[in-house]
């Protein structure tokens, strides 16, 4: 039996390390936010998947006015943000039944596929978590700041420690959980180790699949993302 398709597109940073004003979800690309063009992504793929779009109080006015005259015609149910993101997606879980299918999706991710999304969720439908990544080809090195005498301070090399990048991936979203793994998972304390939904599913003990995912499925986070994201699209 198919389960039904959740999505958690979790638009509730600030975007602090983008200065201005504009949080980088509500920045636009072509004539439309970057969270527009994530959502779009998912309906795309699955006109029927029920979304659960997470923001800041404080703009939530901001988007349901973008919605209005943008013509968003996608239905949601916006939900609260929370201090971190931890706190934002499991606001979010209160919102999904058992026996669906969960995506959690960063909105600053809007260059996936539709393949892609596709792909995931005909996998999560028999593993219940899946998480994309993609291999780490660049050189990694193992560094520490150090501060001298006179208060200047440089990047030094940790003896003993090195990356070996044969063995380093880099997750992405969309992640994708059976809904009753990821909320009983949602039900632990915040712990500064859950860095993304996989590490909060995993502390529990569960496995885990990894798919491959797709290289230019990058998070804006600083302005030449946001020149990278408007070039290729």
């Amino acid at each position: 039996m198919t389960r039904d398709k959740y999505l958690i597109i979790v638009a509730g940073g600030s975007g602090t390390r983008m200065g201005g004003g504009l949080p980088k979800q509500f920045m636009e690309i072509k004539g439309k936010s970057v969270l527009h063009h994530s959502l779009l992504k998912f309906v795309s793929a699955f006109p029927d998947i029920k979304v659960l779009t997470v923001l800041p109080d404080n703009w939530r006015k901001y988007w349901t006015d973008y919605c209005y005259s943008h013509n968003v015609g996608v239905t949601q149910k916006l939900v609260s943000g929370g201090i971190t993101r931890f706190h934002s997606v499991k606001n979010a879980l209160g919102h999904v039944p058992d026996g669906a299918l969960a995506a959690v999706h960063d909105s600053v991710r809007p260059l996936f596929s539709a393949d892609l999304a596709r792909r995931l969720f005909v996998e999560a439908e028999r593993s219940p978590a899946v998480v994309p990544v993609i291999p780490v080809t660049d050189t990694l090195k193992v560094l520490e700041n150090k501060v001298e005498g006179d208060g200047c301070s440089h990047l030094v090399p940790i003896r003993g420690r090195a990356a070996d990048r044969s063995v380093l991936y880099a997750a992405q979203t969309p992640q994708i959980f059976w809904s009753e793994v990821l909320k009983e998972a949602y039900t632990q304390p915040y712990s500064t180790s859950f860095t993304d939904d996989a590490s909060v599913v995993e502390s529990m003990g569960t496995q885990a699949v990894y798919p491959e995912g797709e290289k230019y499925n990058i998070k804006i986070t600083v302005p030449d993302d946001l020149v990278i994201a408007r070039a290729l699209l």
